[in-house]
């Protein structure tokens, strides 16, 4: 799997190679690397007697679900501690939550000021993780930061992500070991179910020991269709439809989103590949839609392929490792109705690999600031996810 590493050039351009030829090689071999020392970098508390972890932002080759060779951005991390002795450090895999579909979005490029809070309150639990001497590696999925649209929510796509970083992460840093769990969170618990399932076949050399997915994305199709029907405007949750069919996209170019959408949905389609989440939701975007008016209502073709491509993003899947689902009942961003509907869907294809950790009604889950519930329970489960995943890194 070993290729040659090329010298990284700087700023953006760091992102975008010009060259056909480095996408050329193996999924999971580095285009290039170098130390990562901005905003987006993971660091320690304060009053540590160094700031930072060694951060290196990582372009490496991967896949597109049709088997084209793409460049995937991400953020390699390494603890401060030595391997264990005689060994190498296990490795988290994780997978962020939607920060929209635009290059500027991307966590390792963090330039946009709406999705900053989103990047950045994850790094209490990464953070965490480098404590226990755990290395972190951190996707930006597939045209998030690089080249081409993103395909938000397609499985297969996140993935190859979630998983060819994990390689990457090793021909950079020999002492990154084999052994590897992912963790992921909303959009990137949704992610994280879809790379275990894909794990064994996608990079069978690897020994992956299990998935943690805080809040994760499912139902897909129930929720469009409740956006669908939704009459209250502003709303930002407009901003998910569109974004479901970048993703939709991905897995059907025949989709043609000018006959899927209404006339006034089409006119700021455009803005799925400039805008953050939180722009898109604002009421000069996505956001200031009705809910009815979204798609185009008579039936046609690419309505039938986009709710097809939906069906596919659920994960419920079967997974071959134990299976962490965490939610909060006040979640309002990922209801945990849906959520036991999917712990239900897991059980029953793979039994009691899967464990379910619900926080009921007064657990004490923070409402972070602008971001409510639904990134609280990332720093409220921190206690008990630990110790789940050392059981599972030191099990033979």
């Amino acid at each position: 799997m070993a290729s040659v590493i090329k010298a990284a050039p700087e700023g953006v351009a760091f992102y975008y190679p010009k060259d056909p030829a480095d996408l050329e090689g193996e999924h999971g071999t580095v285009i290039w690397h170098r130390p990562l020392t901005v905003e987006s970098a993971i660091v320690k508390p304060e009053g540590a007697s160094t700031p930072r972890w060694r951060n290196e932002l990582v372009l490496y080759r991967s896949r597109d679900v049709r088997g084209n060779p793409i460049a995937v951005s991400g953020i390699v991390v390494l603890p401060d501690t030595p391997p264990p002795a005689g060994g190498s450090y296990p490795v988290i895999s994780w997978a962020h939550g939607t920060v929209g579909s635009a290059d500027p979005t991307a966590p390792s490029r963090d330039e946009d000021e709406k999705s900053k809070p989103m990047n950045a309150y994850p790094h209490v639990l990464l953070r965490a993780f480098l404590e226990k001497g755990w290395a972190v590696v951190m996707t930006d999925y597939e045209g998030l930061g690089t080249e081409g649209p993103h395909p938000y929510q397609l499985g297969e796509s996140e993935a190859r992500g979630i998983l060819d970083i994990v390689r990457a992460a090793r021909q950079i840093f020999p002492e990154i070991g084999h052994c590897f769990q992912i963790v992921g969170h909303s959009q990137g618990g949704q992610a994280a179910l879809f790379g275990a399932h894909h794990a064994p076949s996608w990079t069978p050399e690897l020994d992956f020991r299990g998935v943690v997915a805080v809040a994760p994305s499912s139902s897909i199709v129930d929720l469009v269709v409740g956006a669908s029907q939704h009459k209250e405007t502003p709303f930002d949750g407009y901003a998910f439809p569109g974004l479901f069919l970048t993703g939709a996209m991905g897995g059907d170019p025949t989709i043609d989103p000018r006959e899927l959408l209404s006339d006034r949905a089409y006119e700021v389609f455009p803005h799925l590949e400039r805008y953050s989440r939180g722009r898109l939701s604002e009421s000069d975007s996505w956001g200031g839609l009705v809910g009815t008016d979204i798609f185009n209502p008579r039936q046609n073709p690419s309505k039938s392929k986009f709710f097809r491509q939906l069906e596919r993003m659920h994960p419920a899947l079967p997974i071959e490792a134990p299976v962490r689902i965490v939610q909060a009942a006040a979640d309002t961003r990922v209801l945990a109705v849906n959520t036991r509907k999917l712990v239900d869907q897991l059980v029953f294809l793979n039994g009691d690999l899967v464990e379910y950790e619900l926080y009921e009604l007064g657990s004490g889950v923070p409402i972070v600031p602008d971001l409510g519930v639904h990134f609280g329970t990332i720093k409220h489960d921190i206690e008990r996810m630990i110790p789940w995943l050392e059981g599972h890194f030191s099990r033979p």
